[in-house]
């Protein structure tokens, strides 16, 4: 199903939702963009279940909604749903395995509780069940990883962990006013004690220098996640470099970050550079992320 842009209901859906993952996957085979888009659709109607629901309970219901979903589809029953469907298809298609999904779920039971990661390795460990295990299923996608020898299995293992971790940090970074105006917090505690950051100020959606003393610390986070990603990058396939770009637009967001002194309410976090097709175009014709 597609509209007038050309694009599916998850295309669509990615592009207006995921800008920076919807650019990654322009450069995705054409066989395999679309169940990128389905994955990636996947993602966001479970990452968004906190802030759509009411109460941590309803949450829970939308979760295991989506459990049963998973369910259907390994049974061939799949629910008569947009992103459900095209789901199921790249199941098929790319035979992803199930407890992948449904630990992918889980994990975002985190978001409808109101406790604080106690600190740095807490939020880490959050953004690899998330960002890191994403990235790990759009690499199914792209390659048959059966035909990998082991040490090429483990590289790319640890290249899609890091890139993950980084571009889910920096995530956590731009999405702070978000998460401030809903009074959720995902920045570490034992940062907010050292910094003396007043969450108080922040859930005012006010900037503080406490406040980009914390950012400046997760950022540097994201820059060695960066560096431990592309120390493996020539045991990366080609293949799977273009999911990797996410690096490349990392790099955009960190030099902004810098600029402005750390300041994750600076807007200009919340949109790519117009550059940045061209960048990554680039990136991708030299196998760089």
């Amino acid at each position: 199903m597609s509209n007038e842009t050309g694009l599916s209901y998850c295309g669509e859906d990615i592009k207006k939702n995921d800008y920076d993952r919807y650019l990654t996957c322009l450069f995705a085979k054409d066989t395999v963009r679309e169940n990128l888009f389905a994955l990636y659709a996947f993602n966001q109607e479970i990452a968004k279940t906190a802030e759509v629901v009411s109460e941590p309970l309803t949450g829970m219901i939308r979760l295991q909604w989506w459990r049963e979903a998973i369910e259907g589809i390994y049974e061939g029953k799949p629910r008569k749903h947009l992103v459900v469907e095209a789901l199921a298809k790249a199941v098929t298609e790319h035979e992803l395995k199930r407890n992948k999904l449904d630990e992918f779920i889980n994990a975002r039971e985190f978001d409808l509780e109101e406790a604080v990661p106690q600190n740095l390795p807490a939020l880490e460990k959050y953004v690899r069940k998330t960002s890191s295990e994403l990235l790990g299923l759009a690499s199914d996608m792209v390659i048959n990883k059966t035909s990998l020898n082991k040490k090429t299995t483990a590289s790319l293992d640890q290249v899609c962990r890091s890139m993950g971790i980084a571009w889910g940090l920096l995530g956590i970074i731009r999405a702070t006013p978000f998460y401030a105006a809903k009074k959720r917090i995902y920045l570490p505690q034992d940062l907010i004690s050292q910094c003396e950051l007043n969450t108080s100020t922040l859930f005012e959606l006010k900037s503080s220098p406490e406040l980009c003393e914390v950012t400046k610390v997760l950022t540097m986070a994201v820059k060695n996640h960066l560096i431990q990603a592309r120390v493996l990058s020539k045991e990366v396939p080609k293949q799977v470099k273009s999911l990797l770009l996410l690096g490349v637009l990392a790099d955009q967001y960190i030099k902004r970050l810098e600029a402005n002194g750390y300041n994750p309410f600076d807007k200009a976090l919340h949109h790519p550079k117009t550059s940045a097709t061209w960048q990554l175009m680039w990136a991708n014709i030299w196998g760089r992320y």
